[in-house]
């Protein structure tokens, strides 16, 4: 039985702008509220599903919460407890597996539990003896690992209708897409009285237990390149990244292979469209828009203003009708896998920071592939900006060197990404600049506000693509 309410939001109104996938940690928390609670579970453990209204400054948010009440609360559990009465402490269960394995259960039965539904895939068979592991790394979302076998992401903030992550990974695992871990099953909210659909809470899907992440391997390859012997004083202009043992260059065209394919997939599972040039060049001027103002806040970028306001303009005059699509959104080296049977694409939410009609926009899919490349620019300078991590004797060349890796893998996801039939790059050579400079603008704005010592990688590889 949960603890008054009054003690209970009390409670959680200190607890939450502590937790890393708290959306609003730079200000006071006006209310907290529980919109809806549902016991999963009696006894000691106890555990509810918690739908809490935040409000902040006015604007209500909704979060979810899995709610464990224990009498007296084991060592392991201290470090996500909530507070509570000195008879019932309350703690964030999602940390905890015996209270989480109530969810296989639900899932595997096809549960409806008060305002809960737990759905799964037709056909799909769920096992129910496995213990879970939060993942801690993440920060919007908590995934829970069971076993080898299944990854349930948990969606702390709540958004409208059906997840983006959840509908593009059912429709992708129902056409058979082999590069997304496929669906097992979802829980959901019901309709409520306003007649919205259902809030999506969680996703479960095989985990990719042999996997690998991209920017991982992309970073160790890029320790090996800076470890390389350098060359000759005279030399350096004509760098070859091939030459260290840990040459990336073949995984990232296999990457951009797989890109195209699961673009393609999208474009079956959802359509494409074509815009006309009047939203192209709508398009060009927002680009510009962000530039201007992202000037005006991080004077870094004005000497590089005119060169990509030149692009935008260019992309302006150049209009003609466009073939969109629904897309990734968010994509980059961490968002990939590399597993035994090849690369696996992940988190297909779109952009945290923008609201869900932007996210299921449509757009180009040049779009994704100018995010990837922006990632390969990041991942060569990011042993740069950590400093011990790197051989000193490469010092005053450490930005050749990246850029010389960056170019490389550019280039060879592009070729795999044209040769598996994805829109080739450089046939759409103003378009992909608009698209990436418009992602080094975000970058710059992004890292000034959020990560100063960053600052320099978008700005240095601006430099080199400009150049």
């Amino acid at each position: 039985m949960l603890p008054p309410r009054t003690d209970l939001t009390r409670d959680l109104a200190e607890w939450l702008p502590r937790q890393r996938w708290f959306g609003a940690k730079d200000g006071d928390i006006g209310d907290v509220s529980v919109g809806a609670a549902t016991e999963l579970r009696a006894g000691d453990p106890a555990l509810h599903h918690l739908v809490l209204d935040v409000r902040r400054n006015g604007v209500p948010d909704r979060y979810q919460l899995l709610l464990g009440v224990r009498r007296h609360l084991p060592d392991r559990l201290r470090h996500v407890e909530i507070g509570g009465t000195p008879e019932a402490r309350l703690y964030d269960a999602a940390h905890d597996p015996e209270l989480t394995r109530v969810l296989l259960d639900a899932l595997a039965g096809g549960a409806s539990i008060g305002p809960l539904r737990f759905r799964h895939l037709d056909g799909a068979r769920i096992r129910t003896d496995l213990a879970s592991l939060p993942i801690t790394a993440e920060q919007t979302n908590t995934s829970l690992l069971f076993g080898d076998a299944y990854i349930c992401k948990l969606f702390r903030r709540l958004g409208d209708g059906v997840n983006l992550d959840l509908e593009v990974n059912l429709a992708l695992t129902r056409g058979g897409c082999a590069h997304v871990p496929a669906v097992r099953g979802w829980i959901e909210l019901e309709p409520g009285p306003d007649g919205a659909g259902p809030v999506t809470l969680g996703l479960l899907s095989d985990y990719l237990y042999t996997g690998a992440d991209g920017w991982s391997l992309a970073i160790a390859s890029v320790r090996d390149w800076f470890a390389h012997p350098p060359p000759p004083g005279d030399e350096w202009a004509e760098l070859d990244a091939s030459a260290a043992g840990g040459d990336f260059a073949a995984e990232a065209e296999r990457l951009g292979a797989a890109t195209a394919q699961v673009h393609r997939a999208l474009g079956d599972a959802f359509g494409v469209t074509v815009i006309p040039a009047e939203e192209v060049r709508a398009m060009a001027a927002r680009m510009h828009a962000e530039l201007t103002a992202t000037c005006r806040s991080v004077p870094g970028l004005a000497p590089h203003a005119r060169a990509l306001t030149a692009v935008f303009l260019d992309l302006a005059a150049q209009a003609s009708p466009l073939t969109v699509q629904r897309l990734h959104g968010d994509y980059h080296l961490g968002q990939v896998l590399r597993t035994e049977s090849g690369w696996a694409l992940l988190d297909f939410e779109g952009e945290p920071a923008r609201t869900q009609s932007e996210r299921r926009a449509l757009a180009h899919p040049l779009r994704d592939v100018a995010g990837m490349l922006r990632s390969f620019e990041y991942a060569a300078r990011f042993l740069i900006t950590k400093a011990g991590t790197v051989p000193t004797e490469s010092g005053p060349h450490l930005e050749t060197r990246a850029h010389a890796w960056a170019a490389r893998n550019r280039a060879a996801f592009c070729r795999g990404y044209a040769a598996a039939g994805g829109p080739d790059p450089a046939a759409h050579s103003v378009l992909m600049h608009a698209f990436e400079f418009e992602k080094a603008v975000y970058e710059v704005r992004y890292e000034a506000r959020n990560r100063p010592a960053w600052l320099p990688v978008p700005l240095k590889s601006l430099a080199h693509l400009i150049t």
